[in-house]
This record gives structure tokens, C-alpha cells and sequence, in this order.
């Protein structure tokens, strides 16, 4: 019987043990660029199987909390990049996980000050973390966000093709897409989040049309083999529900299948 240190294969990884360190969001980065404590911090557990590093905005459009990573800016591939060799070197291995928070996000976050985005104008119910103008942090309700239009969509898609890419070349493993824990994807998915009346909205095959979307173009950018997902049928995480979560993550699960 196999061992929680036993070498194992995850699609294209081959690991050296099965220990995987989950996402931990850590407001460290600046600017949204990771720095030499990001080195630090994730080649000190390089002894894991695998890392899922803290969840990294596609865009600033994707940014939902003050000082995380992103992978949109030159300085932060650069930054991710000295991140990986530092776990490779260490025989680790590393994926990044893409985040689109959609509507858990504030104003001062977004491009221009905009607001966020999201599949209908329905505000969450939740709490984001934001620098004040005085340079301290702190916790703000998050911003009434905007319902992203039809033709607004491909280019969700195409942003999270671009910085699957964009990980690939700095060196990461693989990527985790975030659609779970009421993030964008998960927004859509969920009729509580979603009320929309067009292709993306109404019933299940259409509100899960987005992230089967996001799956094929990042799979089809980097290959199957390096690509996972996290899902969060239940979860009430930052005021996300859905009346009937049973039929719509079988339908995902079967689609993904």
C-alpha cells in the first residue's frame, strides 16, 4: 500500500510525494509583483510534493485584495520566475493558481477605480482587504459590482489563456484555474451569484458555460496534462449559493470528465 511519501503522477507531474501544500492568500506583493520574502516562503516548503501557490490575479480586473501576486505586469513574471527556481532547485514542483475574483473586490482595487465585475449586478455580502490612504490595511464591505456584458466574455477567457501561458513561462508546473469559493467562476455557476437571461444564465448548461470555456482554452494553451481546477459545490464562501448545487456540479464533473 502506498505511502503519504511515495512518489506519485498527476497528469504531466510526476511528484515526489503526495504531500500537497494548498493556496494560502498572504498580501505580501506589493504592487501585485512578487518579492525575494515570496522566494523565501515558498522554497522553505519545496519539500512538498507539490505547491498551489496563493491565488494569482489574471488582470487587475481580477484583483480582489490589496498586495497579492498577479501575472498581467513584466516585474511579476520576473519575480515568479525567480520563485520557481528557487523550488525546482530544491527538486519541488510548483503550479499557480488562476484567480478572477469577479465581484469580491473594491473600486480602489480596479482599473480607473471601476467597478468590479461580475455575472449580475448583485452585491456580495462580504469583506475584502484594502490599503487606506494613510498606508495602513484594512478590512472594506466589497463594491457594488457591474454585470460583465456578452461580449465582455471571450475576453475573460482569453485573459486567463494568456496568463496560463504567462505561469508556463515563468517557470511554473501547471495551473489550478479558481472557480470555487465564490470567485468569478463560481459566481456564474451559481444562480444565487447569477441571474443573468443570456447565454451564460439560466439554466445549468448555460450558467456553466464560462468555466468549461476557461478550461478548454487554458488546457488547449499548455495541455491537459498540466491544468487543474478547484471546485466548491457547497461552500457559502463570500455570499455564494446555489438552490440546487447537486445537478449543477454533476453536470460539471461530467463535462470535465
Amino acid at each position: 500500500m502506498p505511502t503519504l511519501f511515495d512518489d506519485v503522477t498527476f497528469g504531466d507531474l510526476a511528484l515526489k510525494n503526495r504531500v500537497v501544500m494548498a493556496p494560502l492568500t498572504r498580501n505580501r506583493s506589493p504592487k501585485a509583483i512578487p518579492n525575494d520574502l515570496n522566494v523565501v516562503y515558498y522554497e522553505q516548503r519545496s519539500t512538498a510534493g507539490l505547491i498551489v501557490s496563493e491565488g494569482t490575479a489574471i488582470t487587475q480586473q481580477g484583483q480582489g485584495y490589496a498586495d497579492v501576486p498577479g501575472l498581467y505586469l513584466p516585474e511579476a513574471l520576473a519575480g515568479w520566475k525567480k520563485v520557481t527556481e528557487a523550488v525546482h532547485a530544491r527538486g519541488g514542483k510548483i503550479v499557480t493558481q488562476l484567480w478572477h475574483v469577479g465581484r469580491i473586490s473594491h473600486v480602489s482595487l480596479q482599473p480607473n477605480g471601476g467597478a468590479p465585475v461580475a455575472p449580475s449586478a448583485i452585491a456580495a455580502k462580504s469583506k475584502t482587504y484594502i490599503i487606506n490612504d494613510d498606508g495602513t490595511g484594512g478590512f472594506a464591505e466589497t463594491s457594488e459590482p457591474r454585470a460583465l456584458e456578452l461580449a465582455e466574455l471571450p475576453g475573460i477567457v482569453e485573459d486567463f489563456r494568456k496568463a496560463a501561458r504567462a505561469a508556463v513561462d515563468a517557470g511554473f508546473d501547471g495551473v489550478e484555474i479558481h472557480a470555487a469559493n465564490g470567485y468569478l467562476l463560481d459566481q456564474f455557476m451559481k444562480d444565487g451569484a447569477n441571474q443573468r437571461t443570456d447565454a451564460y444564465g439560466g439554466s445549468i448548461e448555460n450558467r456553466i458555460r464560462l468555466t468549461l470555456e476557461v478550461v478548454d482554452a487554458v488546457a488547449g494553451e499548455i495541455g491537459a496534462g498540466k491544468t487543474g481546477i478547484r471546485l466548491s459545490p457547497t461552500t457559502p464562501a463570500n455570499d455564494v449559493r446555489d438552490s440546487n448545487p447537486q445537478a449543477v456540479f454533476n453536470a460539471v464533473v461530467e463535462q470535465l470528465a
